[in-house]
């Protein structure tokens, strides 16, 4: 990947500084409230009730600067701590009635607070900035997300097939069998390789590589979770695999792809593939596509 630039640092931090001291984040009177942004959060996402464990992983938290705050919390009367009823190992973290209220008047402090900073833009540029924002959001969580190689027999691996078998089998009209998944030793060791994209820990995506014959590699099982769809997540994992192709002195990719997904099929396109006669006889494929690795 190319290096990042000292604007585009000196940018993104520039901005972080000025939305963080306009909103009062740094203030230990958050929303006018008698809590810093920190408890606020915590209030906030707690919600309903969590787990410790969940909550932890949700907002990357330290396990004791997490067990401080709720201890706080539950000393103030915010918040109450009790086993979860199905594993007596794990915690559940609920409001109490008081906690609920002070909620309840956060949310409309800080829809105050929004209220009057959209206040002073006409409808065309709140238009705008919510636009902006929407993007923003979407490429903070892409470069957030993390592409590791990772063993091919692995549990988060084999739950990436299995969710990405599911879903072709809903989409394919005749449908999809598990079986034609590749196996553990396909895509390990000088066979191949197997990729997982990991968001706040949780596996959100996979894509493997095998090598078919000297010089040409073949990438397989390129899947994105629906929820992290449309960041260019995959376009990420191809972008991966090419390179471990490269590492590996592969000179050419090759890949298949069903008449259905014809989202994936542009990507391909886009990405520099182009289309070649049928190489393989996945009884699935329609479509078959190569690229010449520089």
């Amino acid at each position: 990947m190319e290096p990042v630039s000292t604007e585009h640092v000196t940018a993104f931090r520039r901005f972080n500084r000025y939305f963080t001291r306009r909103i009062g984040a740094l203030d230990d009177h958050y929303l006018g409230q008698d809590r810093p942004l920190g408890e606020a959060r915590l209030l906030f996402e707690i919600g309903d009730g969590i787990s410790l464990r969940e909550l932890r992983t949700r907002l990357g938290l330290d396990a004791g600067y997490l067990s401080r705050m709720t201890k706080a919390l539950e000393a103030q009367g915010m918040v109450g701590v009790r086993v979860h009823p199905d594993d007596s190992r794990s915690r559940i973290v609920e409001l109490t009635p008081a906690g609920r209220v002070e909620l309840k008047e956060q949310q409309r402090r800080a829809n105050a607070l929004v209220s009057d900073l959209l206040g002073g833009l006409t409808p065309g540029q709140r238009t705008d900035l919510t636009d902006a924002m929407a993007t923003t959001r979407r490429l903070l969580r892409l470069a957030a997300i993390t592409v590791r190689l990772v063993d091919a027999a692995s549990t988060d691996a084999r739950a990436c097939l299995d969710a990405y078998a599911a879903d072709i089998d809903a989409r394919f009209p005749e449908g999809f069998d598990p079986a034609d998944l590749v196996r553990p030793e396909e895509v390990s060791g000088d066979a191949g390789a197997f990729f997982v994209a990991y968001e706040e820990g949780l596996p959100v995506g996979c894509g493997a590589l095998r090598r078919l014959e000297p010089g040409v590699g073949e990438i397989r099982h390129v899947w994105v979770h629906p929820e992290a769809r449309r960041l260019g997540l995959a376009r990420r994992l191809l972008g991966a695999l090419e390179r471990e192709a490269s590492a590996r002195r592969l000179s050419v990719v090759r890949l298949d792809t069903h008449a259905a997904l014809s989202e994936a099929q542009a990507m391909y396109r886009a990405c520099g593939y182009t289309e070649i006669p049928r190489y393989d006889d996945n009884v699935y494929a329609s479509h078959w596509f190569e690229k010449r690795l520089s």
